[in-house]
C-alpha cells in the first residue's frame, strides 16, 4: 500500500471514530446527566423580609391606624393611672389592657409601668436618668438598661441592617430595639431554622475503621442530595453506588 492510501485510509478511521464520538455524546449514553437532581422549593415564610413584630415607628411608616395609642382617649390628663399588684406583688393588667403580657426580666422584676412609662406623659417614654424620648425612638431607652447589647446594636453587630450598602443606590435602614423585641415580653420564641442550602454535588466523607491485620479500611459516604436537608446519608461508591473500601498499609488511624 503506497502511502496514499494508507493516509486516505487512517483519515477514514479517523472520520469513523469522531463520528461514533459525536453520536456518543449527542445520545447522552455512557455520560453522567448534566441535569441536578429536582430541587425542592423553599418555604415562602423563609423569604419574607418583614420583621418578628411591628413597632410603633414602623406603623408610622405604613401610615396604619394609631388609635390604640393614644392613651389620653381614656386616661386623664396629669393624673398618672394607679397601678394594682396581687398578693405575690404581681402587676395586675387590666382588662382594657389584656393584650399585654408582662415578663420583662429575670423573675419578673420588671413589673412597673413606669420603669419605662413616663407616668406624667403616657405618650412618652423615660429612661432611668429621667429622660423622656418618644415611643417611636425607644432604643436609648432599651440601652439605659442594656448596655452592652445597645452597643452592639449601634455598632451593627446586634439586631438587623436592611436597604442598601451603596446610599446612592438607597438609604440603608435599621431596625430598631422593638421592631424584634415586645417590649412587655421581649424573649422571642424559638423560630423554625430555614433550611440548609442545596448542594449539587454530596459532601463526602471518609470514615476509617481499623482491620485486624493493622491495617486501615476506608469507605466513602456521601449525604445524599434529595435528602440532604434531613441529615440522611447513603453509602455511595463509583458510578454504580457500591460501597468503595480502600486498603491502606501501617497502623489504623
Amino acid at each position: 500500500m503506497n502511502n496514499a492510501a494508507r493516509t486516505g485510509t487512517v483519515l477514514v478511521v479517523l472520520a469513523v471514530v469522531l463520528f461514533a464520538l459525536a453520536l456518543k455524546f449527542a445520545s447522552g449514553v455512557g455520560t453522567r446527566s448534566a441535569m441536578p437532581a429536582k430541587i425542592s422549593l423553599v418555604n415562602t415564610q423563609f423569604l419574607d423580609t418583614a420583621t418578628f413584630r411591628k413597632s410603633y415607628a414602623e406603623l408610622i411608616r405604613e401610615k396604619a391606624d394609631l388609635s390604640d395609642f393614644d392613651c389620653y382617649a381614656c386616661h386623664e390628663k396629669g393624673k398618672p393611672p394607679v397601678l394594682r399588684f396581687d398578693a405575690q406583688h404581681n402587676l395586675v393588667v387590666p382588662k382594657e389592657h389584656s393584650d399585654i403580657v408582662m415578663k420583662h426580666g429575670t423573675h419578673d422584676r420588671n413589673n412597673n409601668c413606669f420603669n419605662c412609662h413616663d407616668e406624667q406623659n403616657l405618650e412618652l417614654l423615660q429612661t432611668r436618668d429621667g429622660r423622656q424620648i418618644k415611643l417611636a425612638e425607644s432604643p436609648p431607652l432599651c440601652g439605659s438598661c442594656h448596655g452592652p447589647t445597645y452597643r452592639d446594636w449601634e455598632a451593627g453587630a446586634h439586631g438587623r441592617t436592611g436597604g442598601y450598602w451603596d446610599r446612592a443606590a438607597g438609604p440603608m435602614k435599621r431596625q430598631i430595639c422593638a421592631d424584634c423585641h415586645d417590649p412587655h415580653h421581649p424573649k422571642i420564641p424559638p423560630l423554625k431554622p430555614a433550611p440548609g442550602p442545596h448542594l449539587l454535588h454530596p459532601v463526602v466523607h471518609l470514615d476509617t475503621a481499623p482491620m485486624a491485620d493493622g491495617r486501615a479500611r476506608h469507605s466513602v459516604r456521601a449525604v445524599n442530595a434529595e435528602n440532604q436537608s434531613n441529615g440522611d446519608e447513603s453509602q455511595v461508591a463509583g458510578a454504580h453506588g457500591v460501597t468503595r473500601p480502600a486498603i491502606v498499609a501501617g497502623a489504623a488511624h
